[in-house]
């Protein structure tokens, strides 16, 4: 098994790229004392080295403090500015010189950035018999970086252990997802039968009682005219001057009214025949 404790490290970190990586792709500042930690293991530290920009206010200086304090040393420079406007802070050649300048006292180089330009270094490092190990955001890490390595760390596997602080307008972009309702079923009752449905009632048309129109009864003589009652709804239409004009009868004037005397003689011998028999 290979001894590791014995070997010399010596840790070289790009302040900028990597403070940039981490705001840019999750809103978080970096754990740089833990990024020390992991990739150094239990090998023997020699140097860890930060490479950082100033600027004239002095506000990075609690950051430097911070870095002194987990045993890393602070290596700055100002911030160029140009009359156009433009600013550059890079550290590309300074980190170059100082790991070709260390390679005689250490083993291990283990370069913290994912700037692409360090392609040729890390060629010179294992030329020399050095053992380059890269760590950075593989996110943004160009690939070349990667595969000229002989270890590469990506922090963005351990999040937690590797990025300080609470998610700003990351966590704004995608918020929390709520824990789902609790859904309790309950058992439904059976379903109530339809009730039957009534054939239709078909309604007929009700008939209208007609009575029919008795013709006119037509009478003759006076006698069999008396007999109809003269209140009969007959009687008014077949003779309506009657109803006005005549006056009523008494029942015992009703034969002999106006028969000739003849008549009452005639009838008078009938009856005394029928006695002497």
């Amino acid at each position: 098994m290979l001894n590791t404790k014995t070997r010399r490290v010596g840790v070289f970190i790009d302040v900028q790229n990597m403070y940039y990586s981490a705001r840019n792709l999750f809103d978080r500042k970096v754990n740089f004392a833990n990024i020390v930690k992991e990739t150094v293991g239990d090998a023997d530290l020699i140097r860890a080295l930060a490479y950082t920009i100033s600027t004239k206010g002095g506000e990075e200086e609690p950051f430097f403090e911070a870095l002194r304090k987990a045993g890393i040393e602070v290596i700055s420079k100002e911030l160029l500015e140009y009359a156009g406007g433009n600013k550059k802070g890079d550290w590309d050649v300074g980190v170059t010189i100082d790991i070709v300048r260390s390679l005689e006292m250490l083993d291990v180089i283990v370069l913290v950035s994912g700037d692409g330009d360090f392609v040729p270094l890390g060629e010179y490092v294992k030329s020399r018999g050095r053992v380059f190990h890269v760590a950075s955001f593989r996110e943004s890490t160009s690939t070349a970086l990667v595969d000229s390595t002989d270890i590469y760390t990506n922090l963005s596997d351990d999040k937690r252990k590797f990025l300080i602080g609470a998610r700003g307008r990351a966590a704004a972009k995608t918020p929390a997802r709520k824990p789902a309702a609790r859904t309790t079923t309950r058992p439904t009752k059976a379903a109530a039968k339809p009730a039957p449905k009534k054939a239709p009632v078909k309604r007929t048309a009700r008939k209208t009682r007609t009575t029919k129109k008795s013709a006119p009864v037509k009478v003759t003589g006076t006698a069999t005219r008396n007999t109809i009652q003269r209140t009969s709804g007959a009687y008014q239409k077949a003779y309506p001057k009657d109803r006005e004009d005549e006056k009523p009868l008494k029942s015992s004037d009703s034969f002999y009214e106006e028969r000739s005397v003849e008549d009452v003689d005639d009838m008078s011998e009938n009856r005394s025949r029928r006695l002497t028999f």
